[in-house]
């Protein structure tokens, strides 16, 4: 069992952590995530004891899971969203109680939730991006359940440890596929940087699950050694898949009384993270309009993220090569800090003349600008004003006592969309057109070219 229940182990351990790292905040990846942990969980217990209830469920929770990730990958426009992922929520924990409650063959119930989650899937899937998305996992699902089926009920379909590593297979497919999705959605490269994770992550799985699983064989029945064992894995695979976080966090340990040293660290670390998934061979005015608005809306969500602008696609924007004149046009750091400049210039556009206001239309220069460029938070508990302009005192002041969080964030996506279509309208326009970006390290051409 320790040759099939290691490498599963360590590798869909590792692809939780991808998934964790590579963007914390999206919501399909931390429940993708979250099933593949489950699953990792369910196979060192399995290990141990493989009829156990706490084995069943475990290996059954993935499919909770993967019906909220198939929810979270719902297009932003289908309706009654924020009720479905709701519905989601109290419909997992029923169905988690009584795949608790059931015998074996009544835990298949799980499968119920998943089948639901395809269906909205499928229900919106022209507005599903990558077309494909939606089919493959479908058929990934389908596998899944076949596989549930096969472990659970009581016919003996063949070895158990196989059936065990398809399930494995199977979630690691779901995993890849919620990360496709991911760098669709932000303009991202995913292939360079998935290799590079992968291939350090089977390094790690040959180097320390071989000892581990040798050692494993070695002990025999020992429930606890093969927990260890499991723990050791698992902590190696998380420095594998999180190793940008892991080693932003030695740096806040080793150099906390050398500010100085861990910020310059801290630039490297997120231009290392940041090549290979910028796309930086990307024809930005092959772009269609939607997309275009998509990440213009995203590079303004993330103004105060230097690390998340340096893969935007819009760094490739003929502004930001103009405000590159007689420089290196191939240096993402310095893109990164010019497109946020065209970023602040965009939104300063919105300013209506005159001494500051709360008026109607200033609603969105103020929902942008300080929210977003200043990245203040008026609604903080502890917000502190000290050292702010009058301004900026002023309008959050203003926002926390009369504006509400929903009111402020309509303007604040309306702030965006208006931004977005200049920088669209600029793109677009027969000067933008003919400014070609030169190739290796050539100047930017003048104005005038």
């Amino acid at each position: 069992m320790p040759a099939l229940a290691v490498p599963a182990f360590a590798l869909t351990w590792w692809a939780a952590c991808y998934l964790i790292g590579r963007d914390p905040a999206r919501p399909a990846a931390l429940r993708a995530a979250a099933a593949l942990l489950a699953y990792a969980v369910g196979v060192a217990l399995w290990t141990v004891d493989p009829d156990s209830t706490a084995t069943q469920v475990l290996l059954c929770v993935p499919a909770l899971l993967w019906a909220g990730a198939a929810v979270a990958l719902l297009p932003a426009s289908v309706p009654e969203r924020r009720q479905i992922d709701l519905g989601w929520m109290l419909l997992g924990s029923l169905f988690l109680v009584m795949a608790i409650l059931l015998p074996p063959v009544g835990r298949l119930v799980v499968l119920a939730p998943l089948m639901g989650g395809l269906f909205l899937l499928r229900r919106f899937r022209d507005q599903v991006r990558p077309p494909m998305l939606t089919a493959a996992l479908a058929v990934a699902a389908s596998l899944y359940g076949l596989a549930l089926a096969a472990l659970l009920l009581p016919v003996e379909l063949g070895s158990s440890g196989l059936v065990v590593a398809a399930i494995g297979l199977d979630l690691l497919i779901l995993g890849f596929l919620v990360a496709v999705s991911d760098a669709f959605e932000v303009g991202e490269r995913l292939r360079p940087d998935l290799i590079r994770s992968a291939t350090a992550a089977v390094i790690a799985t040959v180097l320390v699950g071989g000892p581990v699983a040798v050692t494993m064989l070695a002990a025999g029945d020992e429930p606890v050694l093969t927990y260890l064992q499991f723990a050791v894995l698992a902590v190696v695979m998380t420095v594998t898949g999180l190793s940008g976080a892991v080693l932003r966090g030695l740096d806040l340990l080793a150099f906390r009384s050398d500010d100085r040293l861990r910020r310059n660290r801290s630039a490297l670390l997120q231009l290392a993270e940041a090549l290979p998934r910028h796309q930086s061979h990307r024809r930005l005015q092959a772009t269609d309009e939607a997309d275009f608005l998509r990440y213009a809306r995203q590079a303004l969500d993330n103004y105060g993220n230097l690390g998340r602008l340096m893969r935007s696609p819009l760094t490739d924007l003929p502004a930001v090569d103009r405000r590159l004149t007689g420089r290196a046009l191939d240096q993402p750091l310095e893109r990164a800090t010019e497109l946020r400049a065209v970023l602040r210039a965009s939104v300063d556009s919105l300013r209506p003349a005159g001494p500051f206001e709360t008026g109607d239309d200033w609603r969105h220069y103020n929902a942008l600008h300080f929210c977003a460029v200043l990245g203040l938070n008026p609604y903080a508990r502890k917000m502190r004003t000290d050292g702010l302009e009058l301004e900026a005192r002023q309008a959050v002041d203003w926002m926390r006592r009369y504006v509400p969080r929903g009111t402020l964030r309509r303007w604040h996506n309306e702030a965006a969309d208006l931004v977005a279509a200049r920088l669209w309208a600029e793109l677009t326009s027969p000067d933008a057109r003919g400014v070609a970006r030169p190739r290796g390290n050539r100047t930017a051409p003048t104005r005038s070219t």
